[in-house]
């Protein structure tokens, strides 16, 4: 089978590969329909994730009709369209118990780093009754693709460890495709302000169409002063980090007001400094988190009964064949106005 596979840092190539086997009588194979690229993808392909070893196959969503089922996977067929949950959870650990799936000790954020994963014909998926989820023929497939990760990402990590409220004023740091995420799910919850922070033009005004009451390009250095202005010097109720570098998390810092939270979603590859110097007694939190996909159950019928509809962030399609040309699109969102891409297999 074809794969796409981490060759070395700043090197990937699409090579053939073994197709995969059951390994346990838990799995499933999946031949795969759709697939994505992640941010995390290419934090892989920097450098700035070393659980994942040269030689790996990458991706970690996507959609796919299972192939094969190990005898001990009671709620799947062979022939069923799943949906592939980025999140590998055996239900049984200690961890999986407190609902911390990304944590589980048989398995978390396994695919595409530290086992195969989706950007391939087929892949294996551990823990199957619980790691896919059965979908309807009529689906949108690719708008599904967007709930193995980003979705869940955005409104557990954002959302939910933001603590947002109605009436909140929040800011969103970073307006990729996991930014818009949570600003889409954000609304669930009825802010009254929410502030898109970025430094390019057209994410902020994919924004503006998708919700946000307010938008600051940030490349001016007066972030600060103009969020202060918004909020009359009081600061924000929630500041979402969707970026992962030092900067932005600082500048979450920066703009957060007494009693408010900091909710950390980028991935950081460096250190940020934390001001505890300014921010001992201001009564913040600072939350971090790695994706459980606990919410996707909800995630799912909120799709389907149109509340939210994933795909408005869904800007190019490419075959497999043409995956590298989708990363490279992908890697220059700023010159091709790339969001989320969708990966088509030829099937």
């Amino acid at each position: 089978m074809k794969a796409l596979i981490y060759q070395e840092p700043d090197k990937i190539i699409v090579a053939e590969k073994n197709k995969p086997i059951l390994q346990t009588s838990s799995d499933a194979i999946v031949k795969m329909l759709k697939t994505t690229i992640c941010g995390t993808d290419l934090h892989i392909i920097k450098g700035d994730v070393p659980s994942c070893s040269p030689g790996r196959i990458l991706g970690h969503e996507g959609i796919g009709i299972i192939d094969e089922i190990g005898n001990s996977v009671s709620s799947l067929k062979k022939g069923d369209l799943v949906l592939i949950s980025c999140i590998s959870s055996c239900s049984k650990c200690h961890y999986c118990r407190r609902g911390m799936y990304s944590h589980c000790i048989n398995g978390g954020w396994i695919l595409g780093n530290k086992i195969d994963g989706t950007q391939a014909e087929y892949v294996r998926i551990p823990h199957a009754d619980t790691s896919l989820y059965k979908i309807n023929e009529e689906a949108d497939k690719d708008a599904l693709v967007m709930l193995s990760d980003i979705f869940p990402t955005s409104f557990e990590c954002g959302v939910i460890n933001g603590k947002i409220q109605p009436g909140f004023c929040i800011a969103i740091v970073g307006a990729g495709p996991i930014g818009l995420a949570t600003l889409l799910t954000a609304q669930l919850y009825s802010p009254s302000e929410i502030i898109m922070i970025d430094i390019d033009d057209n994410r902020l005004e994919v924004a503006k169409r998708l919700g946000a009451t307010k938008t600051i390009n940030g490349s001016d250095g007066k972030t600060v002063e103009k969020v202060m202005n918004f909020t009359n010097g009081i600061g924000v109720d929630t500041a979402v980090e969707a970026v992962g570098i030092p900067n932005t998390f600082i500048l979450c810092e920066d703009i957060i007001a007494p009693g408010g939270t900091i909710a950390n979603i980028g991935v950081h590859g460096v250190k940020a400094d934390l001001h505890l110097e300014r921010l001992w007694s201001h009564n913040i939190s600072i939350t971090t988190r790695l994706v459980d996909t606990i919410s996707l159950p909800m995630l799912l019928k909120t799709v389907e009964h149109g509340k939210i509809n994933p795909a408005v962030l869904i800007s190019h399609h490419f075959k497999f064949s043409n995956i590298l040309e989708g990363y490279n699109t992908f890697k220059n969102a700023e010159k091709t106005k790339a969001l989320k891409i969708i990966i088509d297999f030829d099937n």
